[in-house]
């Protein structure tokens, strides 16, 4: 996070999202997931199947 007591008003403006990008947002947001041949929806069979390609931190290395 950043403080935003230390930023100037022209940054706070710079950084801040504009009207165009708030309704490029919201359209976002109500538009429905659409599946297609290269991304699949994941079916439950599928979900079990699925493996981890980094482990969580801290779980490798530590012995006791």
């Amino acid at each position: 996070m950043v403080n935003s007591d230390k930023m100037t008003e022209g940054l706070i403006e710079e950084l801040a999202f504009s009207e165009e990008d708030l309704a490029l947002l919201a359209k976002a947001r109500n538009t429905p997931i659409s599946f297609d041949e290269d991304c699949p929806e994941t079916t439950p069979e599928r979900a079990l199947k699925f493996r981890r390609v980094n482990p969580p931190r801290g779980s490798v290395g530590r012995r006791a």
